[in-house]
């Protein structure tokens, strides 16, 4: 069972059996669930944070949060929601924590081809010139609109997953990413003239 988790070929059976196994104490079953997200977990964490060591602190304490927390889990289905939900919540308390504002510079060059924020960047001249428009861009947007731009366009998530993941109806999770594109989009207009 751990097996197929880490092959990738677990069904959602599988992987609510492997949850149970959690609540139960099993640590092999918890890295089991964990390690095939720990990529994408960095990399949320650094799209909001700004550093890597913050953003390590903060998925690792997240685990070690849901690792404590497994037993309470009510729905084993949801294992993967709960988790994201969790890390998020500790770069929240990360940022919070900070005295001054640091911002998160997402690298336009490091997100996924086809992207719409990398597309943009070719809109604004020089790829340097342009990511350095989008780095101050997404300094003047807040955490939460960060988050949604993060979870959308880095992560490829689908609004009902980001929905999910937020704890927050589909359509306030719609509204939310409309929003933050305006924002950005008005930031890096800001930026060209």
């Amino acid at each position: 069972m751990v097996e197929a988790v880490r092959t990738g070929i677990a069904t959602g059976s599988v992987e609510s059996s492997l949850v149970r196994a959690v609540q139960r104490g099993d640590a092999e079953a918890f890295d089991a669930l964990v390690r095939p997200r720990m990529d994408r977990l960095l990399r949320l964490a650094m799209s909001i944070l700004g550093n890597e060591a913050d953003a390590t602190d903060a998925v690792q304490d997240g685990c070690l949060q849901a690792w404590r927390e497994a037993p309470r889990l009510r729905d084993p289905d949801r294992f993967e929601a709960w988790l994201w939900r969790i890390v998020i919540n500790r770069c929240r308390t990360t940022l919070r924590g900070r005295r001054r504002a640091q911002v998160r510079e997402i690298a336009v060059d490091q997100m996924p081809p086809g992207s719409e924020l990398r597309d943009s960047s070719r809109l604004l001249g020089d790829e340097v010139g342009a990511v350095d428009a989008i780095r101050r861009a997404l300094a003047t947007l807040d955490h939460d609109k960060r988050t949604i731009l993060a979870l959308h366009h880095v992560e490829r998530r689908p609004v009902t997953d980001i929905a999910a993941l937020l704890g927050v109806p589909v359509g306030t999770a719609k509204w939310r990413l409309h929003a933050a594109r305006q924002e950005l989009e008005r930031a890096l207009e800001a930026e060209d003239r």
